[in-house]
């Protein structure tokens, strides 16, 4: 097959790809308006006045309290409910976070090494908002059947207004505390530099009469960030997953979709495993400890306008004797889905980089690239570095197609003579070229295996750029400052193009194409050039590197062969 035709087949592989795309995102569940109670609520029954507080019945029954048939009262609750709470701001130097002293909730959280906008200082990525269409929230508390206990609805008192990481400093702390007849709960975050792990330690510091016993639990709760999902080339963040993703040592990764949560609500023990609540991007997680089993659920709130989805972390009972103390820890990560440093915070949490169905061959392509990355210090030199390995390794088969082509240019006028000799008759026609073909020693279709192989890692390559943070707003030279974006001036569009139109300028024509095929193979450079207008600049980078050196490649080994055939003469 000549490279006239491998166009064709590129152009309709590619439509097809993007058409199965924008399939899978027209067609998706539509999202539940008004889940019932028993679907909201798999894990147990919710209090009166606030649906999204586990009760102590959630805690996982083998290490969970016998008796715990009793959850606090919305009575209980009602005293601390109307107290004031305040904001404590948090600044490290990766971090800027606020939490709410009500329950020690973490209503915002910005990471200020990511900005929204390539180029601009700020404003900076913002993952948590306590109100509005983007609510999102990280909350933990303790729930007891039989005392009161400090729920992410308690309000706890702080020392201070605001924390910053000092100069010189590695880490910093902030404490909240909460008293009430006789035990003392201490809530308290870690920062450390560099670290987009919050550590969150509860200590319980029982000084009354008798033993205390509650539940800890974390549960992140958020909106659907999703308005209008349809394919976008341009918004990556309208078609990425977004949605609750958990794991367990034996089940490994698993999500579920915001649309799925009425459906297939989760509702299991698992020891040694984290939840999370994923973007474009960018996730928050929480990591309970290793050894605790814990009731992992999902729900649907309704109860404040906008359906809220919750994945909720219930861990076992936690006994203090009288005059005894206790911590209960956890981490909560909340930052970028960078790769090589996820799972060293917890097993799997890599995993959250989803690639979807194309991760077989992303993962190599984004290893390839991250090792020549290291190198050279710029994506877009370590895509063309990347772009000479693919061609380096398929020189074989190229060198096959590029000799089999020039040949094919050699034998074209005796095909247009036995065009001429059986007129319409098309079966003695391509019966005489492939002959002809097989005294030559021409392969026709010589050129789809180094297509074939190519075509996997052009779509690899294409989500990589998408879903990879470490190339979100990579810049390469010049005016291409975003890789993972268009090209901004339609530089390498044309460029593409116009080495489209020389290949196919250098390429023999395909024998028995009629009049409109050719006139479609006239159009395809302007058709490339007009889809490339869209795709990631990086994407088009590649593109343009691979056939530019298909070109050169083509155009030496044809020279190469003329000349040994004129030396022959």
């Amino acid at each position: 097959m000549n490279n006239a035709r491998s166009f064709l087949w590129i152009a309709l592989a590619a439509l097809g790809f993007l058409l199965w795309n924008a399939w899978q995102n027209d067609y998706q569940r539509p999202q539940p308006a008004a889940p019932s109670a028993s679907t909201a609520q798999p894990a147990a029954a919710p209090i009166p006045g606030d649906a999204d507080l586990p009760s102590a019945t959630s805690a996982p029954a083998a290490v969970g309290p016998t008796d715990a048939a009793v959850a606090v009262t919305a009575a209980d609750a009602q005293p601390e409910a109307a107290a004031e709470s305040i904001v404590v701001r948090v600044v490290s130097d990766v971090l800027e976070l606020e939490i709410d002293t009500r329950g020690g909730t973490l209503t915002r959280a910005n990471l200020r090494q990511y900005p929204v906008k390539a180029g601009e200082a700020t404003p900076t990525v913002q993952l948590f908002a306590g109100s509005g269409d983007q609510y999102f929230v990280a909350q933990s508390g303790l729930v007891s059947s039989s005392s009161p206990a400090p729920d992410h609805r308690s309000v706890y008192t702080a020392a201070r207004r605001e924390y910053r990481l000092g100069e010189g400093e590695d880490r910093v702390e902030i404490p909240l505390t909460w008293s009430r007849d006789g035990v003392t709960v201490t809530k308290t975050f870690t920062l450390k530099r560099g670290n987009y792990t919050v550590a969150v330690a509860t200590r319980i510091d029982n000084a009354a009469a008798a033993e205390w016993s509650a539940s800890a639990y974390t549960q992140l709760t958020r909106t659907s960030p999703i308005v209008n999902r349809k394919f976008s080339f341009t918004n990556p963040d309208q078609y990425s997953f977004v949605g609750a993703a958990w794991f367990s040592p034996e089940e490994k990764f698993e999500k579920l979709a915001f649309d799925d949560f009425a459906e297939e609500p989760l509702s299991r023990t698992i020891t040694g495993g984290w939840a999370a609540q994923q973007q474009h991007y960018f996730f928050a997680a929480w990591i309970p400890d290793a050894r605790e089993p814990q009731a992992y659920s999902t729900a649907v709130l309704t109860d404040q306008g906008a359906p809220r989805y919750l994945i909720r972390q219930v861990g076992p009972a936690l006994k203090v004797a009288a005059g005894a103390s206790t911590t209960s820890s956890a981490q909560l990560y909340v930052g970028p889905k960078h790769q090589e440093k996820l799972d060293a915070i917890a097993p799997g949490l890599g995993l959250t980089i989803d690639y979807g169905k194309v991760t077989i061959f992303a993962k190599p392509v984004f290893w390839l690239l991250n090792t020549l990355h290291k190198l050279v210090q710029n994506w877009g030199f370590a895509i063309i570095l990347t772009t000479l390995l693919v061609k380096l390794l398929l020189y074989p088969l190229s060198e096959a197609q590029y000799r089999s082509m020039a040949k094919m240019r050699k034998v074209q006028p005796r095909i247009e003579a036995l065009k001429q000799r059986y007129g319409e008759d098309k079966q003695k026609f391509n019966q005489a070229m492939m002959e002809l073909y097989g005294k030559e020693k021409i392969n026709p279709v010589g050129g789809c295996l180094p297509l074939l192989l190519q075509f996997p890692i052009f779509i690899a390559l294409y989500w990589v750029l998408l879903e990879s943070v470490e190339l979100r707003h990579a810049p390469f030279v010049g005016w291409l400052t975003n890789l993972s974006a268009h090209d901004p001036y339609f530089v390498l569009p044309v460029l593409n193009a116009a080495i489209m139109w020389v290949t196919q300028k250098m390429s023999p024509a395909p024998a028995g194409m009629d009049p409109l095929q050719q006139k479609v193979l006239q159009y395809m450079p302007l058709v490339f050039s007009v889809m490339m207008a869209f795709f990631p600049a990086g994407l088009v980078l590649y593109w343009s590197v691979n056939g530019a050196l298909g070109l050169a490649q083509q155009w030496v080994i044809t020279r190469r062969i003329e000349a040994g055939e004129k030396k022959a003469a």
